[in-house]
């Protein structure tokens, strides 16, 4: 696949809930939404608490149907969930009587994959993700930024091309999430990994600058895109440099007037 291809592309996405009495469109949540993602490009989405970020990344994820528009994954569209894609959860959403090494296996349950195999897999991205000896204990004996790591480990099991985070970083202490972050970085830039993209959700304007290529910035719903704000600087980046600062803040001006 070219460097220039959309890996995701959403056009004119809409999105309202609907009464389960009448069974009419209330409530509109998302009120058209178009943007595309570049193979190779990290993307974050970010906006006002309650402007449906969340439910367009699930929308992406094939997990929901919009009102109205289309997503498309490399040039297909979604009507589902779609191989490829895969999705990280802000609460981890490891299935606690499962072991850590079941949870990540998990992510190969449709692959085919004799059970060996999935095993050896499942073990080796544990390793990869530092928790060597943990693979036999379950998600209870882990620290949150630990189990985020079980729970990245599955998403990646499949080996997707686009994967989906959903304010991965939001429940971890300040540390951890940095340690975290760093370490999602490693891994696009690892030849291992089969992730070219991602696309974040997040709340937090300082974790978009330090991370994206492009920042999508929604207003208050029924969302829109205010502005698509492109980050060009080098990795690893400088918080305290005066671009860094500069594009933070115009990135609070934009969610704030």
């Amino acid at each position: 696949m070219e460097e220039s291809e959309n890996v995701m592309e959403l056009r004119n996405i809409s999105f309202a809930f609907t009464n389960v009495s009448s069974g009419e469109y209330e409530s509109m949540i998302i009120g058209g939404v178009s943007f595309a993602a570049k193979n190779g490009e990290f993307v974050s989405i970010i906006g006002p608490s309650g402007c449906g970020k969340s439910t367009l990344l699930r929308i992406m994820a094939g997990l929901i149907a919009p009102r109205g528009g289309k997503v498309f994954y490399y040039g297909n569209e979604i009507k589902g969930p779609t191989e490829g894609i895969s999705f990280v959860f802000q609460d981890f959403a490891l299935l606690p009587w499962l072991t850590n090494v079941e949870n990540v296996k998990l992510g190969l349950s449709l692959s085919g994959m004799p059970d060996e195999k999935q095993e050896k897999v499942a073990m080796q991205l544990l390793d990869q993700f530092g928790l060597s000896g943990f693979g036999r204990s379950y998600p209870n004996s882990l620290s949150g930024g630990m189990k985020q790591r079980v729970g990245i480990a599955r998403a990646i099991a499949s080996q997707p091309k686009l994967l989906l985070m959903d304010e991965p970083f939001s429940a971890l202490d300040a540390l951890t999430a940095n340690s975290l972050r760093a370490d999602v970085m490693y891994m696009l830039r690892s030849k291992d990994i089969s992730v070219s993209s991602v696309i974040l959700v997040t709340h937090n304007v300082e974790e978009a600058v330090e991370l994206s290529n492009s920042i999508v910035v929604l207003s208050d719903r029924p969302s829109r895109i205010k502005e698509i704000v492109h980050v060009d600087m080098p990795y690893p980046r400088n918080k305290r440099s005066d671009k860094f600062t500069a594009l933070t803040d115009k990135i609070y001006h934009l969610l704030t007037k």
